[in-house]
C-alpha cells in the first residue's frame, strides 16, 4: 500500500478504535522504516534492521509499533496487522499460537476487553 495522509489518519484513527477496546494506551505509531531508524536505538532494539521483513512490530517496553504500510497489499491485511500488533500490547506474555490467534479473530469482530485489575493477595 502506499502511505498518503488520507491512509495514514485511516490508521491512526484505526489504532485510537482498537486500542480503547483493548484498555490499552495508544501507542506510539512508526509507519515507515525510516521513521523505525530515526528512533533512538535503545527503543527498537532487537528489531531495528529487520523490521522491514515484517507487516507489523510492537516494541512493547516503549509502547511503540510498526505497521509496515509499504509491505502490506490490502486494506485486510492492513486491519489484521493492527490488530495483531495490538493484541501483543495488551497481552504482552502470550506468544504467537491458537490462543493468541483466536484473540486477533475476536479482535476483528469488535470484541471489548477489560483493563487488567491487579488481585489483592488473600492470606
Amino acid at each position: 500500500m502506499r502511505l498518503d495522509p488520507e491512509l495514514k489518519l485511516q490508521i491512526l484513527e484505526k489504532i485510537g478504535i482498537y486500542s480503547s477496546r483493548f484498555s490499552i494506551s495508544e501507542p506510539q505509531i512508526l509507519l515507515s522504516t525510516k521513521e523505525v531508524l530515526e528512533i533512538p536505538k535503545e527503543m527498537t532494539e532487537g528489531r531495528r534492521t529487520s523490521a522491514y521483513k515484517y507487516y507489523g512490530v510492537s516494541y512493547l517496553q516503549h509502547n511503540l509499533v510498526f505497521i509496515n504500510v509499504r509491505k502490506i497489499p490490502d486494506e485486510k491485511i492492513l486491519e489484521n496487522t493492527i490488530v495483531h500488533e495490538l493484541i501483543h500490547m495488551r497481552f504482552p506474555y502470550l506468544a504467537h499460537g491458537k490462543r493468541f490467534n483466536k484473540l486477533v479473530r475476536q479482535g476483528l469482530k469488535g470484541k471489548t476487553f477489560s483493563p487488567y485489575r491487579k488481585r489483592n493477595k488473600t492470606t
